[in-house]
């Protein structure tokens, strides 16, 4: 089985033509994106100059000289109202379906693709049926941010039409701080009913755990919903961060290492500080990792250095072909299938 990192942001600017764009309207977010890419390995000095390609270079090239041998690169929507109409200048950044294949067709081997589609847009089948026929193996959303309610029943046909496919529904639950969020409300992974009942295998990111401070803690409420649904899962992604560590503490103490897959949310930090703080690694391992260069290695032995095990790693190339091959459907809950 492979060894994949489920959780890749595709990150451009639009200055080597493709269509992306970053929000930098603000000090705070033109700070916070040259750290990140700092961070990242790739030079703050390429934003407006080339970010595009030497970014998707710079994480083609890291994931291929780590222990990993894919990622699953991840494209962003745009925020939508109530109505469908795209909200652009509520969007902290973005990267479109069209780009992501551009990107996929280069290094195939290396990058699995994630359409990202909210379901509110007028066109939202037409894109999902483009993406399948490209082959689409994953969706991306992020509802806090994008506004989407996953268990409005108006959206019941867009998630029979994933099911039906076969596509892996990655989607973030908890807090979030580094994007604008609309509403809040939807980071609770409850919101992730409909699709779940529709058949649609379901990635929790974050594991809907707590960003900053104040944020509702979902956290037992996935474990909970762990034992309704079987094909519901979380990844570990920036749990190697500041603020996510506290989530990795309850889940290894959960006894739900059967449902976590790998993910690292590159390119958020990965520092190695969060898991040391609470004691989930020792001043040792933590100072190994900040002698990796490379951020998808240093986030995989953080990782085993908290204790993820060796399968959380090959997870991902399981429930992807697990989602391929089971037959599919609107069902309920475990006794129903």
């Amino acid at each position: 089985m492979r060894r994949i990192d489920c959780h890749v942001h595709l990150v451009g600017d639009g200055s080597s033509g493709s269509d992306c764009f970053i929000q930098l309207d603000t000090l705070f977010r033109r700070i916070q994106a040259r750290v990140v890419l700092l961070e990242a390995g790739v030079a703050p000095k390429l934003l407006g100059r080339g970010l595009d390609v030497a970014y998707a270079e710079t994480i083609r090239k890291q994931i291929v000289e780590s222990s990993l041998d894919a990622a699953v690169l991840l494209a962003q929507d745009l925020p939508h109202d109530d109505f469908g109409k795209p909200l652009p200048k509520k969007a902290g950044f973005y990267a479109s379906n069209e780009y992501l294949f551009q990107v996929v067709a280069e290094s195939p081997d290396v990058f699995i693709p994630a359409i990202s589609i909210h379901p509110g847009r007028p066109d939202a089948m037409d894109e999902l049926e483009k993406c399948i026929e490209l082959g689409a193996r994953v969706l991306k959303l992020l509802p806090n941010c994008l506004n989407v309610d996953c268990s409005a029943e108006k959206y019941r046909p867009f998630w029979e039409r994933v099911a039906e496919a076969g596509i892996v529904f990655l989607s973030h639950t908890g807090g979030e701080h580094t994007l604008p969020v609309l509403r809040a409300e939807f980071a609770d992974p409850r919101n992730l009913t409909l699709p779940l009942e529709c058949g649609v295998t379901v990635i929790a990111a974050h594991c809907a755990g707590r960003s900053g401070v104040r944020d509702p803690d979902y956290t037992d409420d996935l474990i909970t919903m762990f034992d309704e649904y079987p094909r519901l899962f979380g990844d570990n992604s920036a749990f190697s961060s500041l603020n996510r560590a506290r989530t990795a503490k309850r889940i290894l103490r959960a006894n739900v290492m059967d449902r976590i897959i790998h993910g690292s949310d590159f390119p958020v930090p990965i520092l190695g500080i969060g898991p040391f703080g609470v004691g989930l690694i020792s001043r040792a391992d933590y100072a190994a990792g900040r002698k990796i260069r490379n951020p998808f290695e240093r986030d995989c032995l953080l990782k085993k250095a908290m204790g993820f095990d060796a399968a959380t790693f090959t997870r991902m190339d399981e429930i992807l072909d697990m989602a391929q091959n089971e037959s599919t459907g609107c069902v309920r809950r475990k006794d129903s299938i």
